[in-house]
């Protein structure tokens, strides 16, 4: 079996962070009944996870890689953006 080098441990880091992070979301809809709540922890970690890929992809030299997730990086950052704007204005307005 070959011996893992960084970049492969740096690649199962970046899965298991895009993997893991739909726990929370997931537990969070399965406690509420809803999915209208977006977790932040979740997207976080999810995030996190998708930098990850976009530094494995230019590693790699894979371009494909690093498209995918500098897209996905963007859009998960605007609904995480959404977030964090909807519950700033929602508790401002309940105080």
């Amino acid at each position: 079996m070959p011996e893992l080098n960084y970049l492969d441990i740096l690649g199962f880091l970046a899965g298991l962070l895009t993997t893991v992070a739909f726990i929370p979301q997931l537990v969070r809809t399965w406690n509420t009944k809803s999915a209208e709540d977006v977790s932040l922890g979740m997207f976080i970690l999810f995030i996190l996870g998708v930098m990850l890929w976009c530094i494995y992809g230019f590693e790699i030299h894979s371009i494909p890689v690093v498209v995918a997730n500098v897209i996905t990086t963007i859009l998960a950052g605007c609904i995480l953006t959404l977030k964090l704007i909807y519950t700033f204005t929602t508790n401002k307005e309940l105080k």
